[in-house]
């Protein structure tokens, strides 16, 4: 990433004022986003949500939730118009470090098979596949299974 992207952008712990503009690039980007709910209920059950910032615009965020000694990135979304300029890899580095710094040995998560950027950037990282769950998300046309992937850390 360049100097100038650097000092461009910042991340920030999520607040329930964010979650409006959260909406919004939930329902611009996946065909069946999670609610406002979801997203409440994150941040209430202490979830490690964060926010990523460019020029104090919200372009990304993510939810983390932590248990014992692993972490599992429940969600990673970055904004239609700041995609493919290396901000999922930000994202995904800091949700890593924050995981390390709980104590996690392991981060898990699941992505669609279908969503073969986010699987790509994933895999570059290091993430393995390591099962599948069966209809695990809504699709157009019933349900579609998700990819569990890994990386220990």
């Amino acid at each position: 990433m360049s100097a100038e992207l650097r000092e461009a952008w910042r991340f920030r712990p999520m607040r329930p004022m964010d979650l409006d503009r959260v909406g919004e690039i939930e329902e611009a980007i996946y065909s069946h986003p999670w609610t406002r709910v979801n997203f409440a209920d994150s941040l209430q059950a202490g979830y490690h949500c964060w926010m990523l910032e460019r020029d104090s615009v919200v372009i990304g965020y993510g939810i983390l939730m932590f248990g014992i000694d692993e972490a599992h990135l429940l969600n990673l979304s970055i904004a239609a118009e700041a995609q493919r300029q290396g901000y999922g890899k930000a994202l995904l580095a800091h949700f890593k470090r924050v995981a390390r710094d709980l104590g996690a040995r392991s981060i898990y998560l699941e992505v669609r098979p279908s969503n073969a950027v986010a699987r790509e950037l994933y895999r570059r990282d290091g993430f393995r596949e390591i099962g599948i769950r069966r209809g695990y998300y809504p699709a157009h046309s019933g349900r579609e299974d998700a990819i569990v992937m890994e990386q220990r850390l």
